[in-house]
């Protein structure tokens, strides 16, 4: 048994082969795995001192930036690694649908982004436990923004209002929610493997090399760049990631001028401030995700490849399209809930599911395209 689970570490870790073009695209896949195992071993350090109590829960945050030896510097790592794994989240998801990974690599897709919804839903529970006054208003209105499901917001909450229960079962769930990450980053990787990397030309290709050393040291020399960077954000906090708010204790009788959620939130917060009706917003957000889970939904694998080569400038331009107005989302979810600024979420939304739907399409319209030329 112990040969056997050898050489299948060494045939996923060591001899896999990959395509000998890939470039530091291909790195963010692997940094975001180091990024979630850094969110794992610094949230197991900080749990061991958190008490998940409204009373409490505030000033344990305090005590152990400031009391416990090197506190802050778990504190501050694991707040900043956060924002870096929903960096490399949506840099790793605009390199698969611009190269053409979701349509080649269909299940390691429809997997990964089963991911990034758990960790948008983590980050979230993460984001309410330090009790501050923006975590608290976040969490009223998410809450609120449920309420349009039966018996959900009781069930998750312990009643009808964000309080002491809300905040355990949340500690408990944000625990308990990166180590099933963790298991689905192996099948992400199982699924990787079945099928083989892609590579920038869109085709396949075989000219391979081992993942050890090349592949490895390509990683390496990512991970290095990325530790400078998180030491220079966790040591001089160059940029500000959270909301000053977020700094003082709960007020239940003040609510903050804007609620605004952590920057990696507001695509999703500006499509629900944009649409008026709460359930429609709702609805909007959902099928915003859905609309890239739609994107897996090309079959004929071989066929795709070879179509890859010739439309693949077309995808490209629909692709920086659809994330410049998610990105565009996200200037709009930072504005105050102004006329002139919903105006613009709107367009952008409406753009970002036009984007979409003209990327399913122009793949179907190549695929019918390439089939009637062989026959």
């Amino acid at each position: 048994v112990s040969s056997k689970a050898i050489n299948l570490v060494k045939g996923h870790l060591q001899s896999y082969p990959c395509p000998v073009n890939l470039n530091f695209m291909w790195n963010f896949g692997f940094l975001i795995a180091v990024a979630i195992m850094l969110q794992i071993i610094s949230g197991v350090l900080l749990a061991s001192i958190f008490t998940a109590e409204i009373t409490l829960a505030y000033n344990s945050v305090q005590y152990m930036i400031r009391e416990i030896g090197s506190g802050w510097l778990f504190r501050y790592v694991h707040a900043t690694a956060a924002s870096f794994v929903f960096i490399f989240s949506y840099i790793h998801i605009i390199r698969a649908i611009s190269f053409g990974s979701c349509y080649y690599l269909s299940l390691t897709w429809l997997s990964g982004l089963v991911m990034f919804i758990l960790t948008i839903v983590t980050a979230f529970l993460g984001y309410v436990l330090p009790w501050g006054q923006m975590s608290f208003w976040a969490a009223t209105v998410i809450t609120n923004l449920l309420s349009s499901i039966p018996f959900l917001v009781s069930w998750l909450c312990g009643g009808y209002y964000v309080s002491n229960p809300t905040l355990k079962r949340f500690f408990v769930l944000h625990f308990i929610l990166p180590f099933v990450i963790l298991g689905l980053i192996l099948i992400h990787i199982l699924y990787l493997h079945l099928t083989g990397s892609n590579n920038p030309l869109g085709i396949d290709t075989p000219n391979k090399v081992t993942f050890y050393p090349t592949i490895l040291w390509l990683d390496l020399k990512g991970l290095s760049t990325f530790v400078v960077i998180l030491s220079i954000q966790v040591f001089i906090g160059i940029v500000t990631l959270s909301h000053p708010d977020n700094s003082c204790v709960v007020d239940r009788f003040v609510t903050p001028l804007q609620i605004v959620p952590e920057w990696y939130f507001l695509p999703f917060y500006a499509m629900l401030k944009s649409i008026p009706h709460k359930t429609s917003g709702l609805i909007v957000m959902i099928c915003s995700i859905q609309c890239i889970y739609m994107l897996a939904e090309q079959r004929h694998v071989n066929t795709n490849i070879q179509i890859r080569s010739t439309h693949g400038r077309s995808i490209m331009s629909m692709s920086f399209w659809l994330y410049s107005c998610l990105y565009s989302l996200i200037w709009v979810g930072s504005q105050l809930p102004q006329c002139t600024y919903l105006s613009y979420g709107r367009i952008f939304v409406i753009s970002y599911f036009s984007s979409g739907v003209r990327m399913i399409a122009l793949e179907n319209q190549n695929y019918y395209n390439y089939t009637f030329t062989l026959h």
